[in-house]
């Protein structure tokens, strides 16, 4: 289902994972010269939990790489977005599934000279893992408002404000706004751990937070900032989860820390 890429051609299609139709667009840099045998660099955008790549700060984020000389992937994962699955059915096992075969898909594409993630909220904390999972072939990763507290918040029954028992998890969880989201969501993010995972990723790492975040505490950036080898810390003060006072402040940020990759 996924389709030819040509390069230099921005594109929207759709990626095929173990028969789940998943939505992409690519866009190229600003001004990128599409001769024969022309590469450049490609950072994979992830939205986050119940969000899509159309959202503000996703677009925001996107725009600040191509116009830095990054092309960018924008991709919706299981259950979101335009792609297939359930969203009550995904979890961070299928995001991670799915994300190392995207990955793996990028970098394979001809025109592609190195790899880059970006990603916000749970999709921030996938980045974390994924990045450390495939290291050797990921140069730095952008995790934005990242949720690296939720495998902690399933282990001790806390859920965006649902409690449980940990030990007893509901099938069903009726989140905020009457969302119902599966039990295995909370078993699965049991069996994770972030710690492990900034350990083995000793690249360049760039996090951006609010220190106003209503969903996920500042503090979070924080712990992860001093554990990673290599990173930077930005705060948007002032700001909330997905940066609706200061997203001019995020896409500074960001083309700030990320022309040190380009030449």
């Amino acid at each position: 289902m996924d389709t030819q890429i040509k390069n230099g051609t921005n594109c929207e299609f759709y990626f095929e994972h173990d028969g789940i139709p998943l939505h992409m667009k690519l866009d190229f840099p600003v001004g990128y010269a599409a001769e024969e045998g022309s590469k450049c660099p490609l950072v994979i955008v992830q939205h986050g939990f119940t969000g899509h790549m159309e959202e503000d700060h996703i677009i925001g984020a996107a725009r600040a790489l191509n116009e830095t000389g990054f092309a960018t992937l924008r991709t919706e994962l299981y259950g979101h977005g335009k792609s297939g699955g359930d969203f009550q059915d995904h979890t961070l096992f299928k995001w991670l599934s799915e994300m190392i075969a995207i990955i793996d898909y990028a970098g394979s594409l001809e025109f592609v000279s190195e790899l880059f993630l970006c990603g916000h909220s749970q999709g921030g904390l996938a980045v974390m893992l994924a990045g450390a999972m495939k290291r050797d072939v990921i140069r730095a990763i952008i995790p934005m408002s990242p949720a690296a507290m939720i495998p902690d918040d399933a282990r001790r029954g806390v859920m965006l404000g649902y409690a449980f028992d940990p030990d007893h998890i509901p099938e069903v969880l009726t989140l905020e706004d009457g969302l119902l989201l599966k039990g295995n969501h909370v078993r699965v993010s049991q069996m994770l751990f972030v710690e492990p995972a900034i350990d083995a990723f000793q690249k360049e790492v760039l996090i951006i937070h609010g220190d106003e975040d209503e969903c996920v505490p500042y503090q979070t950036a924080v712990d992860a900032a001093k554990r990673y080898k290599n990173a930077k810390l930005v705060t948007i003060h002032g700001d909330d989860h997905c940066y609706n006072n200061h997203l001019d402040q995020v896409i500074d940020a960001i083309k700030e820390y990320m022309k040190q990759f380009v030449s």
